[in-house]
């Protein structure tokens, strides 16, 4: 007897099986996602097809929105005990409260109080210019404006965190209406987004969630098959922060595999075009300032969050800096090619998303450095990627341990004597904790492309909803086996109406 229930139609089991008309309906998430589906129950069960369906003001983007909004407010309120004064006395203060901000510190530590102009006007002390890409400053600049300038510094300091929050508060709003709309039958994968522990705690920590909205716009116009549009928000996202441009690595790959030279080249020119646009003037006027970010990328040491600073921590003689950055500069690059190997030689073109997170996931892995709100970067990208409750939530249970691990060594090392906090061995396990929870998420990622017909966006129907011009293409240059596969599916499919992928579309 069949179920009454529509969240219990049993999922295609095959990604070279007929799509069926119902298959072309947005997907629901409790039909193929059993913690989704369990989780349903606190808000009164799976949807059903006429619900879900059915014309309202509370479509799946506005409640996603709201959703992450939300989640950005608590965020905001669990920084409350430093914004009511444990950022200003003492120092271990912020760090036992887990609450600890860049944003207030750098309001005075970089001129803004004084009115000093970012990359033009020296800093007093060693650090000399401000130390961030070009449009970060432009965003840190124009909330200097904003706040005002009478009352203590702790006040001043205050009402800048709290102008940030709001800035990066409508951030968020475009990330998650951008992640909701990118795949256009899934856009309940966006609740991962909105519902992300780790991103609430640490969405106001820096200026990451700038570079990852033009980011995450960039990537909704590829979607949308305009490719200048993703270039020139992909420039100035590049502009923000320097781990945007890696995303067209994948591209390349892609657009190689499927012989799409042409749109490839267009991103390509749009994104040199917008990052000039923003950095040339800066550049040509005030040179050395703009080239403080790129420098002291260099000159930095091993720090917090990187298996770097577990060596550092553990041996006798630790690496110079120049020796790290070497050693980083090869991981990233073997990784790199790696991940390139893996979209030539794989059975199926992966979808953009996943070699996209894949190579932001590899430039953090092996980075000297894996600060805490550095999984901003990954959790648009790994929404895309691997759209399953069970495994992202496993991966946010590490974030969110190690989100706890850094302050409470923060917290050990500045309480002198007190020792409160973790120490050493413990912040190192929860270093290790995080790595291999990006790990796992890297590995089920490299599973779905080497088995594509265990990809959940696939068996839903879909070919690469976030690929644009490269969905439904057909390949015309695969290296070793892949090439095989389609003929091999060929004979095993009995229905004449096939998503791309099936044997019927891969080019003989």
């Amino acid at each position: 007897m069949p179920s009454a229930d529509p969240s219990a139609e049993t999922p295609r089991t095959s990604a070279y099986e007929p799509v069926s008309p119902q298959e072309q309906e947005p997907v629901r998430p409790t039909r193929e996602d059993e913690v989704a589906r369990s989780g349903s129950e606190l808000v009164g069960g799976p949807v059903g097809r006429r619900v879900l369906f059915a014309a309202s003001w509370w479509t799946p983007v506005r409640v996603i929105a709201l959703l992450a909004l939300g989640m950005f407010a608590l965020g905001m309120i669990q920084k409350m005990p430093c914004y009511n004064g444990a950022w200003f006395f003492g120092a271990s203060s912020q760090y036992t409260h887990a609450c600890y901000s860049d944003i207030p510190h750098l309001y005075q530590g970089r001129g803004f109080a004084d009115g000093l102009v970012p990359y033009f006007d020296r800093l007093p002390g060693d650090m000399e210019y401000l130390e961030y890409p070009v449009l970060t400053g432009v965003f840190m600049e124009m909330a200097s404006w904003v706040t005002p300038g009478s009352g203590s510094i702790q006040h001043q300091e205050k009402i800048y965190w709290m102008v940030n929050a709001g800035i990066l508060m409508a951030c968020t709003a475009v990330i998650a209406v951008c992640v909701a709309r990118t795949h256009r039958r899934r856009p309940w994968d966006a609740l991962l987004v909105a519902l992300a522990p780790a991103f609430a705690l640490t969405a106001t920590i820096n200026w990451d969630l700038l570079a990852v909205a033009l980011t995450a716009a960039a990537m909704l116009m590829w979607s949308r098959s305009r490719p200048v549009a993703f270039g020139v928000l992909l420039g100035l996202a590049t502009a923000a922060k320097l781990y945007p441009v890696l995303i067209l690595g994948p591209l390349l790959i892609l657009c190689w595999r499927a012989g799409r030279w042409r749109a490839f080249g267009t991103a390509l020119l749009g994104t040199v075009s917008a990052w000039l646009v923003v950095n040339l003037p800066v550049m040509l006027l005030a040179s050395d300032g703009w080239s403080k970010f790129y420098t002291f990328s260099q000159e930095r040491g091993v720090d917090f969050g990187s298996f770097w600073l577990i060596l550092s921590q553990r041996m006798d003689s630790p690496l110079t800096t120049d020796t790290v950055n070497t050693l980083a500069t090869a991981l990233m690059l073997l990784a790199c090619l790696g991940v390139g190997a893996l979209g030539l030689t794989a059975p199926r073109r992966p979808r953009f998303a996943q070699l996209a997170f894949l190579v932001v996931a590899a430039f953090i892995l092996t980075n000297k450095v894996y600060s805490p709100q550095y999984v901003l970067w990954l959790i648009p990208l790994a929404a895309l990627a691997r759209p399953r409750w069970r495994d992202f939530l496993i991966w946010q249970a590490c974030e969110v341990a190690y989100f706890l691990g850094i302050w409470l060594y923060l917290a050990y090392t500045t309480s002198g004597d007190a020792h409160k906090g973790l120490p050493t061995e413990g912040y190192q396990l929860a270093i290790v904790v995080h790595l291999v929870g990006t790990l796992y998420l890297c590995a089920v990622v490299v599973r779905d492309i080497l088995m594509p017909e265990r990809d959940v966006v696939r068996l839903a129907g879909d070919d690469d909803p976030s690929g644009g011009v490269l969905d439904g293409s057909r390949d015309v240059f695969v290296l070793g086996t892949a090439r095989y596969a389609g003929r091999a599916a060929l004979h095993t499919a009995q229905a004449p109406t096939v998503k791309w992928g099936s044997a019927a579309d891969v080019p003989r």
